[in-house]
């Protein structure tokens, strides 16, 4: 089996707006408490689906990216890279929780490849 998407981002640049129409179309459940002030979906205990993000802000390029889960994010990087893609953020640990790094394909899609501890 290939690497499965495990999370997924909304941005733009007005944040609340974007939260208001998913929560009402899809109604998911948005919690902003946490330290980057984040939209959180949460498909609700139970459902099938997977957790997602939703940021803003005036330099905030609109986008949906999806992140895998892979053993070795670096070396999924590093194939990215020999494949065309670009390192936009470096393999990074969020400690306790997850090691990440996101890449641009040549179209300049950004997406990401995860590890979670």
């Amino acid at each position: 089996m290939g690497a499965p998407v495990v999370h997924f981002e909304i941005a733009g640049r007005d944040r609340d707006m974007l939260a208001n129409i998913y929560s009402e179309l899809f109604g998911w459940s948005v919690n902003s408490d946490n330290l980057a002030n984040d939209g959180v979906f949460d498909p609700q205990s139970g459902a099938v689906g997977i957790n997602g993000r939703i940021m803003g802000g005036d330099r905030q390029q609109p986008r949906v990216s999806v992140y895998a889960e892979v053993d070795d994010p670096q070396a999924a990087l590093d194939k990215a890279a020999s494949l065309g893609a670009s390192v936009v953020v470096p393999v990074t640990e969020a400690p306790g929780k997850a090691t990440f790094a996101l890449f641009a394909d040549p179209e300049g899609n950004l997406d990401g490849v995860v590890h979670h501890a």
